[in-house]
Parts: structure tokens; sequence; C-alpha cells
């Protein structure tokens, strides 16, 4: 049999998709490079990993697995919809929230119209606009003169949306930059949105942000119909491997989002170890804690080596290394330090490191000390 021209076959947008890279395992550094005990500081995950009631939670339905999982998240939802002061019709759930991003393209994105978004933004976006066949509109970011450096440039936004353009996403706080918006800018920027453009507010970071003027976006949805929020329990809540993110929409939107939910989508163990993490008021402390001296720490570090940072709120800076940054990737991988290369989000000389704990933040500084020298 004669094989297809399999590119033909794939659908237009997908044809010069470029999949989503995610951070280097710890287990392949160590076996292709031969080294043990290597430090991961790539993923913006939570070095403390995740809290003692998630596990106790996540270890007591483990007997039950054999049955399918509440398809919607019943308790979990509600307990979200709770503390947002929504009706849980307004609460979609998804496989992290970068599975709810998805429903959201698939939603309102098609060929032929367009979807905006930030030069610096998530990767995701980009990636879920183009599997639709939708155009992408990418705003240039911030250059310091008129907000921080690398940050997103809302007037900049607002000047590609046209009659065509269906979704704004927005990170608040940004990954990879960890720059923020404050509130009366952003809600500012919603409030001028015509009315046929949803804006999407991502505040996976949401827990990490001290600021005193950063939004609680979702507080907004009773006079802002077309927004939507997404969380997830990745980051501060340490639940990166059980997938558990997570809309809150009007509950109109959130019926379509449902529609193309695939059932089913967050596992049993998933579903009690966020409901847990909830209680857990304690390991959330801890974590910001840890967070917040980490940060210090690290900025210090790399202001003594003569690097500069952008200013983060989140877990993890973005680090100028003052020449193309691959070489400096890879001599970190080499001295057993994974951080993430960011020449994808046209930051060819930066690295992202996540904060991790004391001694990781010191083995981080002290290779990248040897690296530079």
């Amino acid at each position: 049999m004669t094989l297809p021209d399999y590119m033909e076959l794939a659908a237009p947008g997908v044809r010069g998709l470029q999949p989503y890279q995610p951070g280097k395992p710890l287990a392949e550094l160590e076996r292709d490079y031969g080294i043990r005990d290597a430090v991961k500081l790539a993923s913006n995950e939570n070095p403390l990993g995740p809290g003692a009631l998630a596990v106790a939670a996540a270890r007591e339905v483990l007997t039950g697995l054999s049955r399918y999982p509440e398809s919607s998240g019943y308790l979990l939802a509600g307990r979200l919809a709770g503390i947002h002061a929504v009706s849980p019709a307004a609460i979609t759930l998804g496989n992290g929230s970068n599975d709810v991003l998805d429903m959201i393209a698939r939603v309102f994105l098609s060929p032929g119209v367009e979807a905006v978004y930030s030069q610096h933004a998530f990767a995701v976006y980009p990636i879920v606009v183009q599997a639709t066949g939708a155009t992408a509109r990418v705003a240039p970011a911030a250059d310091g003169s008129t907000g921080p450096a690398y940050g997103h440039d809302l007037a900049a936004m607002a000047a590609l949306i046209g009659p065509e353009t269906r979704l704004v996403f927005i990170a608040n706080p940004n990954n990879p930059t960890g720059t923020w918006l404050n509130a009366s800018e952003l809600r500012a920027f919603v409030d001028n949105l015509p009315a046929h453009v949803m804006v999407v507010i991502d505040e996976a970071y949401f827990e990490y942000v001290e600021e005193a003027d950063y939004p609680d976006s979702s507080q907004w949805l009773a006079e802002c119909p077309n927004l939507i929020v997404t969380r997830t329990f990745s980051k501060a809540y340490g639940l990166a491997g059980l997938r558990v993110g997570y809309a809150v929409s009007h509950p109109q939107v959130a019926d379509l989002l449902n529609r193309v939910r695939h059932p089913f989508n967050v596992n049993t163990v998933g579903q009690a170890a966020a409901l847990a993490a909830l209680d857990d008021s304690r390991h959330l402390e801890e974590t910001l804690h840890v967070n917040r001296a980490g940060m210090a720490q690290l900025v210090s570090g790399f202001g003594r080596l003569g690097l500069s940072c952008v200013e983060s709120v989140g877990n993890f800076v973005a680090v100028d290394v003052g020449r193309p940054a691959a070489a400096v990737y890879e001599g970190l991988l080499q001295n057993g330090v994974i951080v993430r290369p960011v020449a994808n989000y046209d930051m060819p000389n930066h690295l992202r490191v996540t904060i991790g704990l004391p001694a990781e933040n010191e083995r981080l500084l002290a290779a990248m000390e040897k690296v530079l020298s």
C-alpha cells in the first residue's frame, strides 16, 4: 500500500504547528549526561511539592480507580464556585488550565477570525490559535517607556482589535516574563472591548502575586460577561502531575466550553487532591514564603554576576545572560542544572529560572558563575 501524504491530509492549521516544548525532565538529563542529583528549575513547579492534605486525599481515593471520575467535578466545581462567588454553572474544569485554553479556542476561533495576544506571551496561545485555523495578531510588548519592558502593551493590543477579532489572551502575570498589569489599567482595557470580543485573563500564577494593586479579575464577571478567567492547581498548589485547572465565566460561556470539554477530563485523584489543597492554607503560606525568599536570593545573586532580570511577580525570573543563551543553557545542563531557554518567546538572550529551595538556587548561581566565566 502506498502511504498517503499525511501532511496534505492534516487540517491547514496543524500543518505548520510546532508542538509545545516542555522543560527537560530530570531523568533524561541524568541519563544523557551521566549526571546524578541534578536540579530542575525549568517548569515553574512548586519546590515544596504538594501539601500534606492533598497527598492524603489522593491516597484515600486510590482504591476507587476502577470507577470513572465524577465527570462534572461536582464537589470541586461547587467549592470553586463558592470561592469566586459564582454559580457552579460558571465553572469549567480542565486537565490543567492548558486544556481550558484549548477549549476556549475551539469554541470561539475558526478560519477567518482573529485572536490577539502579546509578544513574549505564553506559548500555548499561538498553538491553540493556529490549530483552529484562526489568524493571530501579535502586539509588540512594552519597551519600558509606556509599561514594564517585556510586559503587555495594552494600547498596542487594543490597536489590533477589529471586526474579525474573537479572542484576546492576557496572562497576568505573564509567563515567561513575570510582568503584570494592575487593576485599573486591566479593567479599563476589558471595559473598552467590543461586545463581539471575548477576553481570556490567564491567572496561572495568581497565588504568588503580593502586589497591592494586582486584581482578582474573577470579581469582574458580573459586570463583564465577555470575560473568561483561567486558573490552575499546577503552580502554587504543587499538583502539576495531576493536571487540574479551571475557567470561571458567564454560565452561557461555560455551557459552550462544556460542550467541547472531553468527558472525565479531570481524574479522580486530581479532583480529590485539588479539593483538599484548597483547605491547606499552611502549605500555601509556606510556598509564598519560600518563593519570596528565593526570588530575593536569585535576583541578588544574578546582580553579583552582573546580570539583569525582568522584574517578576511569579515563581520564576527571566535573566538576561548578555549573550545568546543557548550555550549557557547547555553549560548549565552539563553542571546538572535545568533551566528554560526562551528563544522561542523572542527572548534569545534570556533564560527563565524557576524559584527553587535555597540550596537549589545556590546550585544554580554557582553553576551560572562557572559557565559564564
